[in-house]
C-alpha cells in the first residue's frame, strides 16, 4: 500500500511539475519568436549597416524567464523520480522563492502605479506593444498566471507529502533492522555441551584405562 501511495504521489508531482515545463518552452518559443521580428525590422530599416542586433531587455527577460522555468521543472522530475530527500528540499525551498519573487512583483504593479518608472528604458517602443498585447488578452493572461500559481503550490504540497512519506519508510526500515539485529544472538547462540554428558564421557575413559 505504502509503495501505491508513493507512486501516485510521484506521478502527480510530475505531472503538475509538467505545466510549469510547458509554460517555460512557450515563454522561450514567444521570445525567440519577438527575436526574430525584431531582427528581421532593424534589418529592413538599415541595410546598410552590418552590426549585430541590440535586442531589447524584456526579450532577453523572457528568454531567461523561460530556461528558468525548464530548469526548475526537470530539478522537480528529478527529485520526483529519486524520492531524494535533499533534492525535494532544494525543489521546494526554490518553488517558495519563486512564488515569492512573484508575488512580490504582483503586488508592486497592482498597488504602485508608476511601476513602469522602475524597469529599464525602452527607446524602441517595442514594450508598450507588447503592453497593449497584454492588456487586450488580459483574462488569458491572468488564467494563466492563475495557472501557475496554483501548479507551483500543488508541486510544493506534493514534494512535502512526498519527502514526509519516505521519511517514514526509512524509519520503519531503520526500526525493522533493529529488531532483526536484536533477535539474531537468541536465534543463533552457539549450543554448549552440558556438562554431565563430558563428565560421563571422561569418567569412561578413565575405566576403561584402569581394565
Amino acid at each position: 500500500m505504502a509503495r501505491l501511495v508513493k507512486s501516485f504521489l510521484q506521478s502527480m508531482l510530475k505531472l503538475v511539475n509538467l505545466v510549469m515545463g510547458m509554460v517555460g518552452v512557450t515563454i522561450i518559443l514567444y521570445g525567440l519568436w519577438m527575436m526574430r521580428v525584431w531582427q528581421r525590422d532593424m534589418q529592413g530599416s538599415s541595410s546598410d549597416s552590418f552590426e549585430p542586433p541590440h535586442f531589447p531587455w524584456f526579450i532577453w527577460a523572457s528568454i531567461i524567464t523561460g530556461i528558468s522555468f525548464c530548469v526548475i521543472t526537470s530539478i522537480g522530475h528529478i527529485a520526483a523520480d529519486t524520492v531524494n530527500g535533499h533534492c525535494l528540499s532544494c525543489y521546494m525551498v526554490i518553488l517558495v522563492s519563486l512564488l515569492l519573487l512573484e508575488t512580490a512583483l504582483a503586488a508592486d504593479i497592482f498597488l504602485n502605479s508608476d511601476w513602469e518608472k522602475d524597469l529599464p528604458e525602452d527607446p524602441t517602443g517595442r514594450f508598450d506593444d507588447f503592453k497593449d498585447f497584454v492588456n487586450s488578452n488580459i483574462e488569458m493572461f491572468q488564467w494563466i498566471g492563475l495557472l501557475i500559481v496554483l501548479a507551483q503550490g500543488i508541486s510544493i504540497l506534493l514534494a512535502m507529502v512526498l519527502r514526509t512519506t519516505e521519511r517514514r519508510q526509512a524509519s520503519n526500515y531503520d526500526s525493522d533492522d533493529d529488531y532483526t539485529t536484536a533477535r539474531n544472538p537468541l536465534l543463533n547462540r552457539p549450543v554448549q555441551p552440558l556438562p554431565y554428558v563430558a563428565n560421563d564421557a571422561w569418567t569412561v575413559g578413565h575405566d576403561s584405562m584402569k581394565k
